[in-house]
Parts: structure tokens; C-alpha cells; sequence
């Protein structure tokens, strides 16, 4: 709870209430008290006590940030490791053993979008070069899956549907792509609708869910893009 103060303090009581606040450890309070005793320096330079207060006021405001920016940075440090080590995990799987020995259409598919998934994944923490990369393992895994997609399965599959949600939100989210995101995810969403007929009562339920999340996101890029014009 900070310390009420009259509307106006004279320099000697900033002064005052500085070193009061300083006694609490409360230096966020002794920071605006000093910045104001600073602020008269156009009529007499500070005092050296004054400046004392200063540095001491600031010294530990920065110093307590300084532990919270290390205990963040080490824990980001260590959740992107982490990260790293469950992607390339999965990533090294698929491509050595998954992709491989899948001979149906629809498995063939999940893995492709998976392995895209994971990169795009990657692509979301990853900068400068590795970022790119990431990127563009993406954009290769979700083409291929979306060709055999096309080609093999119906619009109103659920794999399919899932890979044209995920595929559409690596456009709006990774690649900035508004346009191309909600070009995919309508594309996806008017063939599936024209071909409802063709949903089958066990894959009901998820082909109708991920036909919400694209109409759902639509709605929500297509307001953006409005917006932002």
C-alpha cells in the first residue's frame, strides 16, 4: 500500500520521504520521490546526499529486475532446450520410421501434417536462420500432405480438415500470410460444407469440431485484415 502524500511536496520533504521509504525497502516510492527532488535541479544542483538517494533509489529498482530478468532467461533457456529435444525427437521418428512404412492415404497424411506441425513449432521460438528453416521444413511438409489430402481424401475428413486448420494458421501465424491463411481455411471449410453427406457418423463429431475452429478463425482474420486496412 503505498504511503498517501499531499498533492504537493516541497524539495526538503521529497528529501525526507525518500530516505523514509528507503527505511521500508519500498525503492519504487523512493524512485518518485528522488525523481522529483531531480526535477528541481534547474534552480540548485542536487546535494551529494541527494544524489546518494538517487543512485541508491534506482540502483535497487534495476537491481530487483535484474534477478527477475535472469530467472526468466534462464528458465527460456531451458524450456527452448527442452523444446528442441522433444521436436527433433518426434521430427527424427517420423522421418526414419513413420513416414516411411505408411502405405495408406490418410495415415501418410497425419504424419506429413505432424511433421509439419512440429516444425512450425519450431518455427515459433526459433530466430534469424534456424527460424527460416523451420519455416520452410513447414511449408514443405504441409504441401506434400495437402497433395495426397487433395487427392485421396474427402473434403469432409477429418485429417484433411485438420491439416488445411494447421496448415491456414502457419500462413497467419509464422508466415504473416492473412490473405493466404483465410483463402486455405474458406477453401477448406466451402468444399467440406457442400459435402456434408459424405461425413461418416464416427468421424461426425471431430470434422464438425474442426469445421467450427475454421469458420472460428475466419471470422477472427477476416476482422483483422478489415482493421487493418
Amino acid at each position: 500500500m503505498k504511503m498517501s502524500q499531499p498533492a504537493k511536496l516541497s524539495r526538503e520533504d521529497n528529501v525526507y520521504m525518500a530516505k523514509l521509504v528507503e527505511q521500508a525497502e519500498r525503492y519504487e516510492e523512493m524512485v518518485e520521490f528522488m525523481e522529483k527532488v531531480a526535477k528541481t535541479v534547474d534552480s540548485e544542483e542536487l546535494t551529494v546526499e541527494e544524489h546518494n538517494l538517487l543512485s541508491v533509489a534506482y540502483k535497487n529498482v534495476i537491481g530487483a529486475h535484474r534477478v527477475s530478468w535472469r530467472i526468466i532467461s534462464s528458465i527460456e533457456q531451458k524450456e527452448e532446450s527442452r523444446g528442441n529435444e522433444i521436436c527433433d525427437g518426434i521430427l527424427k521418428l517420423l522421418d526414419s520410421h513413420l513416414i516411411p512404412s505408411s502405405t495408406a492415404a490418410e495415415y501418410k497424411v497425419f504424419y506429413l501434417k505432424m511433421k509439419g506441425d512440429y516444425y512450425r513449432y519450431l518455427a515459433e521460438f526459433k530466430t534469424g536462420a534456424e527460424g527460416k528453416d523451420a519455416a520452410e521444413n513447414t511449408m514443405v511438409a504441409y504441401k506434400v500432405a495437402q497433395d495426397i489430402a487433395l487427392a485421396e481424401l474427402l473434403p469432409t475428413h477429418p485429417i484433411r480438415l485438420g491439416l488445411a486448420l494447421n496448415f491456414s494458421v502457419f500462413y497467419y501465424e509464422i508466415l504473416n500470410s492473412p490473405d493466404r491463411a483465410c483463402n486455405l481455411a474458406k477453401q477448406a471449410f466451402d468444399e467440406a460444407i457442400s459435402q456434408l453427406d459424405t461425413l461418416s457418423e464416427e468421424s461426425y463429431k471431430d470434422s464438425t469440431l474442426i469445421m467450427q475452429l475454421l469458420r472460428d478463425n475466419l471470422t477472427l482474420w477476416t476482422c483483422d485484415i478489415s482493421g487493418g486496412k
